[in-house]
């Protein structure tokens, strides 16, 4: 054999040995799975919003694994219970960014968690689609996060249109201690002069109280007082509906977002028929007419969560199904787990219809939802109808 044969029968092996590597190297990359990250209450005094949440998020990554994953890939969910701790849920934070290299992080039960964890998911350059509430998260817009539930000013909004149809003008607020709670407090007085709302009374609860008559009494005894809403999530707004009852405030209670599911009924009992609340329609799935265009995602949801966990949906579960599922589809879009691919697919998803309403996500709005998506509620007969 010639030594110009032999050398290029030498590079053309080589080039085959290059080939075979390739490829065993692509059916490997093509087998990892994709990574979604997430540090979720699941303990803790916000436990009612963190275990609807990785209930869901476990749920629908099954879901999506036994119908083939995505782009020939399944999902890992690599979760962490945060307990509704900022502190702790930086440190999982880290841990999800720099040991478990997930690909994208649907999570933050509450707005304090997610605040605290923003500095880092920016730093890292890494998709952030938050479960919590108040507005600072996505107001001023940060490059790599977006949120998934209703704002807080839009909960004041579309309580104070209801107030306005009900003739009121004269509002009391009574607020709790956390992050959403002083926040939405913020939006409430921030918005109310723009729909004729005066605010005459303002008062406090503390992370520990058990009793706010104290607190409700001083509203009961101002003048002028036409209703009252509680800025507030947890045990405390529950506490607040049980002690408005005692005293006899007969004047419409209003409650935020913050509580919109059925453990808050249970917990407030009997004293929260007539509380009004605005909300996804998740809650009142089945109320929707046939022409709803909304109906077919929110029932299907209920449906599946309630058969699988024997328990009742919570509108907190929908934002970590929209959450998982627009995911999902930036990924698809994406082609590919590239971070920045998948943040431009995220930015640019339009008409995204999820338990919460219709996403049309922008580089200036990354919720991407309207005063539409909110359903006015009220407690009758102990469970949420819409109101009329």
């Amino acid at each position: 054999m010639k030594p110009m044969q032999s050398r290029n029968n030498f590079k053309r092996g080589l080039a085959a040995v290059a080939a075979t590597f390739a490829l065993i190297a692509g059916a490997a990359v093509a087998q990892e799975p994709i990574k979604i990250g997430s540090f979720l209450s699941v303990t803790g005094g916000a436990a009612f919003l963190g275990d609807p949440e990785q209930k869901t998020l476990e749920l629908y990554v099954g879901k999506i694994n036994a119908a083939g994953g995505v782009l020939g890939r399944k999902l890992q969910l690599v979760a962490y219970d945060s307990a509704g701790d900022a502190e702790k849920a930086r440190t999982f934070t880290k841990r999800l960014i720099e040991q478990d290299k997930v690909d994208v992080i649907v999570g933050g039960s509450t707005t304090g968690e997610t605040m605290a964890v923003i500095p880092l998911v920016e730093a890292a350059q890494i998709p952030f689609i938050s479960l919590a509430g108040a507005v600072v998260i996505i107001e001023p817009v940060k490059k790599w996060v977006f949120k998934m539930p209703h704002t807080d000013r839009m909960a004041c909004e579309k309580i104070f249109i209801d107030m306005q149809s009900r003739k009121f003008s004269k509002v009391a607020l009574i607020s709790g201690p956390g992050g959403f709670d002083k926040s939405m407090r913020g939006q409430c007085l921030d918005v109310a002069k723009k729909y004729g709302i005066d605010v005459i009374a303002d008062e406090t609860y503390g992370a520990g109280d058990t009793d706010m008559t104290a607190q409700l009494t001083k509203i009961k005894n101002t003048a002028g007082v036409q209703a009252v809403l509680n800025a507030g999530f947890g045990q405390g707004p529950a506490i607040v509906t049980k002690n408005y009852r005692q005293i006899g405030v007969t004047v419409p209670l209003y409650q935020s977002h913050g509580v919109a599911s059925k453990d808050f009924i249970k917990l407030a009992g009997a004293a929260a028929e007539g509380v009004r609340l605005p909300a996804a329609a998740l809650l009142v799935a089945d109320s929707l007419p046939q022409s709803d265009p909304q109906r077919a995602v929110v029932v299907g949801y209920t449906k599946e969560y309630e058969s699988h966990f024997k328990s009742e949906v919570s509108t907190f579960g929908g934002h970590a199904y929209d959450g998982l599922m627009i995911a999902v589809e930036a990924i698809k879009k994406a082609g590919s787990t590239d971070k920045a691919k998948v943040r431009d697919a995220i930015e640019g998803i339009r008409g995204f219809m999820g338990t919460a309403g219709v996403f049309n996500m922008s580089p200036t709005d990354h919720m991407g939802l309207d005063l539409s998506a909110f359903r006015m509620l009220e407690v009758k007969g102990g469970n949420w109808t819409l109101v009329k």
